[in-house]
């Protein structure tokens, strides 16, 4: 028996589910070509094999850290990957810089992974994740319209 209990779901939200986990070619989750813009502190800029570019910025990566750890505090929070964090109101913000890794490292040739300047290096980024959470207007286009939110 399973240790996560019983999930109903309806059938609309079942075919999306499956449309967002369908597996991706091949060609479309290997890149040709990867920039991580470590010294302007900007992010990571990836051309794949199928012509499709995504970039995200150092500062999304970090909330959409794919370690179990951040997967699950997302998760209890209700966010998706890349949103950032609810910060509490304080009456006068403290200043915080912005998330920028002090180093990367390619894990294979299947992903790379961030040690970050807050100290977490857990999250191993696939190229497949980074895929799939592809931030170019029409990758987020399909995704809402595969979620059924408004235009």
């Amino acid at each position: 028996m399973s240790h996560e209990g019983i999930r109903l779901t309806n059938h609309e939200e079942q075919e999306r589910e499956e449309a967002l986990n369908r597996p991706l070619p091949r060609i479309a989750i290997t890149p040709e070509k990867v920039r991580v813009l470590l010294t302007e502190g900007k992010g990571v800029e990836i051309d794949w094999q199928d012509g499709h570019k995504s970039a995200w910025s150092f500062a999304w990566l970090r909330e959409a850290c794919p370690c179990a750890n951040c997967v699950e505090d997302r998760k209890k929070e209700g966010r998706k990957p890349g949103q950032p964090t609810q910060k509490p109101a304080q009456l006068l913000p403290l200043y915080t810089p912005p998330p920028k890794p002090s180093s990367v490292i390619p894990i294979g040739r299947y992903a790379i992974r961030f040690h970050w300047l807050d100290g977490h290096d857990t999250g191993i980024y696939s190229w497949e994740y980074l895929r799939r959470i592809c931030q170019c207007h029409e990758c987020t286009f399909e995704n809402t319209e595969s979620t059924g939110a408004p235009n």
